[in-house]
C-alpha cells in the first residue's frame, strides 16, 4: 500500500507534489484544530468537573457524617414543661415573648423584635435542652432586628 503511494507520488510533477504536501500540512492542521482541540479542551473540562465533584462529595459525606454523629449524642426529651422550658431559656437570653399559646404538643411563640444571631443562639441552646423548632418564619422587623414566629416542639426519644 505505501509501495502504491510512493509510485503514485513520485508520478507527479515537481509542482503536483508541493500542492499535495501543502494540502497534507493544511490537512494536519486542520486535524489538529478542528479534533485534537477540541478533544483535549473537553478531557481538561471533564477532569475539573471531577475533581469538583469528588470535593463536593467528600463534603457532602463530612456533613453526613457530621449529621450521624448528632443523631447518636443528641439529648434526651426534657422532663419540664415545654412552656416553661421555653420561657425560662428565653428569660435568660434576654428575650421577652410576644405571645406564647401552646398548640397540642407543640408551642407557638411570637417575638417582634431580636437580633438574629442571638436568636439562632437562643434556638441553638434550646435544641442542647431537647427543644426543636418545628417551624419557623422570620421577617424583618427593620433596624437590624427581626420578627419570628416560631413553633416548638420537645425532640422524639
Amino acid at each position: 500500500m505505501i509501495a502504491r503511494a510512493r509510485t503514485w507520488f513520485d508520478e507527479r510533477s515537481k509542482r503536483e507534489k508541493w500542492m499535495i504536501l501543502v494540502m497534507l500540512a493544511l490537512l494536519g492542521v486542520t486535524i489538529v484544530w478542528a479534533v485534537v482541540l477540541p478533544i483535549d479542551d473537553a478531557l481538561s473540562s471533564a477532569r475539573r468537573r471531577n475533581a469538583d465533584a469528588a470535593v463536593r462529595l467528600a463534603q457532602t459525606r463530612a456533613q453526613v457524617d457530621a449529621v450521624k454523629a448528632l443523631r447518636r449524642v443528641r439529648p434526651e426529651p426534657p422532663a419540664t414543661p415545654l412552656d416553661a422550658l421555653v420561657r425560662e431559656s428565653a428569660s435568660a437570653a434576654g428575650f421577652a415573648l410576644d405571645s406564647v399559646a401552646p398548640d397540642g404538643a407543640k408551642l407557638r411563640v411570637h417575638l417582634n423584635s431580636a437580633r438574629g444571631g442571638a436568636l439562632l443562639v437562643w434556638i441553638g441552646g434550646l435544641e442542647e435542652q431537647g427543644v426543636i423548632v418545628d417551624q419557623i418564619n422570620v421577617t424583618d422587623a427593620g433596624n437590624r432586628n427581626v420578627a419570628a414566629d416560631i413553633t416548638f416542639r420537645k425532640m422524639a426519644s
